[in-house]
């Protein structure tokens, strides 16, 4: 099986598209807004406090899709999918908290949870990145999902996400996140030891002797057991000294003389007639990690890693849970991937992926993501679903009509004629008009805007000139105006007249306005200019090589 991309709401993806038991791991990181304050999410929102929560609002509303999840869950009665474990719990949180913002996330993630159980191996492994603003709820339901069905929980894992910055006087700076992994079947799951490896300084203190013989560094250690193991009094002959010892031996005889065939410098002896045996800090592994991962550093503003996505996670964090409970060849699945990193990382260490998204800007960051670190080739080698490939299609994600998604048509079209290279216009009021700025380089190193603006109904002359007003007022060099439907003949005269932006750095030329349709985007045309991002990687790159700074 390839790799796998999905475009869509991964709830629908995962009933589809991924088969029962075919999953080795899934971690996902799904939104949790972490700038609500805990009562305010606890106490659902009221109309005092919308305007300081509509971050949260805009996500997680009581509307008639929680209410739907919500009768799906207790109507089945602990039939099926749902357990009655996890029935009685949404029914009770649905007598503690009522119908509101909080239920709503927490039926979301419910409906989500069970459908990663259902698709997880045995041997599988599910990771849930999440924080304080809800934790304690999220734990009870992977309890109530996975532990009656022969699952296990096995780790409340923290991770140090941050320095202590806003300095409350009424609080604790909070600068951890949460992630809960649970095993579907006890006992049975993957897992790999993880290490940690010490500092030159440490390494130094903990193996402070070196073995004149290799120049290897080593620490002493017993051959005899801790005084608290029992074990019978036992002979050894060593170097053809009988020695004897109530306290037993670490090593059996096999393993002991193995060792010493291999390295005859590995046992010495004490002034005291005590075996002791050397461990060297090049085969040492290293400390076990623990549950607190303090040691991996959050991204920082200047992080080489940085996307500008605002809930990346590090690599190391996810190479840490990949390389604990999987192995190479392994399915990895993450069902919010956001920018990737799970993605990336899997690619990386050997395993195959499934990733899906809700967002396009995610899907095309991916896709670009991948394409810098493996080249367009591996773009073949992926399997990629919910794109529109023909005009239905299109049709269909222009038409809509939930709020979450109603400019995804908008970003698809952006993100796919510019190869992913544009960025989406977030931005309301003046910038109306605006969906989307793609940076051009000039020959005076100057970054010159192109805009875009996206329609998916009727169109005619005067959205032309109304695009042409908004080109001019931001002095951008040109625009490209992305239509569903055919332009007519006025507006295709009318955009012909506003003239041609020939780029000085390359002398390719385009209409000011240029008209685009969804036909042609679908046929493979593309925006074909020296977009500023290409080339500022392509510096970054040459100034790694050649390990010199330049100016950009």
């Amino acid at each position: 099986m390839d790799s796998q991309l999905f475009y869509g709401d991964n709830l629908e993806v995962l009933r589809k598209s991924i088969p029962d038991e075919s999953i080795d791991l899934c971690y996902i990181d799904p939104p949790f807004n972490s700038k609500r304050d805990y009562n305010q999410i606890y106490n659902n929102i009221g109309s005092e406090d919308k305007a300081q929560a509509i971050a949260f609002v805009d996500t997680w509303d009581w509307d008639s899709a929680a209410e739907a999840g919500y009768r799906e869950i207790i109507n089945a009665q602990g039939d099926g999918l749902y357990n009655i474990q996890t029935v009685n719990l949404i029914n009770g949180l649905h007598q503690v908290l009522g119908a509101g913002s909080l239920l709503a996330y927490i039926v979301s993630m419910t409906l989500r949870i069970v459908e990663i159980h259902r698709v997880l191996k045995p041997t599988g492994s599910f990771y849930l990145h999440c924080d304080p603003t809800a934790s304690h709820y999220l734990k009870l339901v992977l309890d109530s999902v996975f532990c009656p069905q022969g699952g296990e929980y096995q780790n409340e894992i923290t991770w140090k996400r941050y320095a202590v910055h806003s300095l409350s006087t009424k609080r604790f700076d909070a600068i951890t996140d949460t992630i809960f992994f649970y095993s579907k079947t006890k006992g049975q799951h993957t897992f790999n030891r993880q290490y940690e490896t010490f500092s030159e300084k440490e390494l130094k203190k903990r193996f402070p002797h070196i073995e004149p013989e290799t120049n290897r560094r080593f620490q002493h250690a017993s051959l005899e057991k801790n005084s608290n193991r029992s074990s019978k009094s036992e002979i050894r002959i060593i170097d053809g000294i009988e020695t004897t010892t109530d306290l037993g031996w670490v090593w059996s005889q096999k393993t002991f003389d193995e060792r010493l065939a291999t390295n005859p410098h590995l046992i010495y002896w004490t002034s005291a007639g005590r075996p002791r045996y050397k461990i060297y800090a090049d085969e040492y592994m290293g400390r076990p990690i623990g549950s607190n991962w303090t040691d991996v550093p959050y991204l920082s503003a200047g992080d080489a890693e940085r996307l500008g996505y605002p809930t990346q996670k590090p690599e190391k964090l996810l190479e840490r849970i990949v390389e604990a409970s999987s192995n190479k060849g392994d399915i990895v699945l993450d069902a919010y991937c956001g920018c990737g990193t799970t993605v990336a990382v899997a690619q990386k260490l050997k395993r195959k992926w499934i990733g899906i998204d809700i967002t396009y800007q995610s899907i095309s960051l991916i896709l670009k993501r991948l394409e810098e670190s493996y080249g367009k080739k591996i773009l073949d080698k992926i399997s990629i679903a919910g794109i529109p490939k023909d005009i239905r299609s299109a049709e269909a994600l222009a038409k809509k009509p939930d709020d979450k998604t109603r400019k995804e048509f908008e970003k698809w079209a952006i993100l796919t004629y510019s190869n992913n290279r544009a960025f989406i216009n977030e931005k309301k009021g003046s910038d109306k008009g605006i969906d989307g700025i793609a940076k051009i380089l000039t020959a005076s190193d100057e970054l010159k805007d192109i805009l875009f603006s996206v329609k998916s109904g009727k169109v005619g002359v005067a959205q032309i000139r109304d695009f042409r007003g908004v080109i001019d007022r931001d002095n951008a060099v040109a625009g490209i105006f992305i239509t569903l439907q055919n332009p007519t003949k006025d507006m295709i005269q009318e955009a012909k007249q506003y003239g041609v932006y020939v780029n000085e750095l390359t002398k390719q030329q385009i209409d000011k306005i240029k008209i685009v349709t969804i036909k042609e985007i679908l046929n493979s045309e593309r925006l074909d200019l020296p977009m500023a991002i290409n080339i500022l990687k392509k510096a970054e790159r040459k100034t790694e090589d050649n390990q010199t700074q330049m100016e950009i």
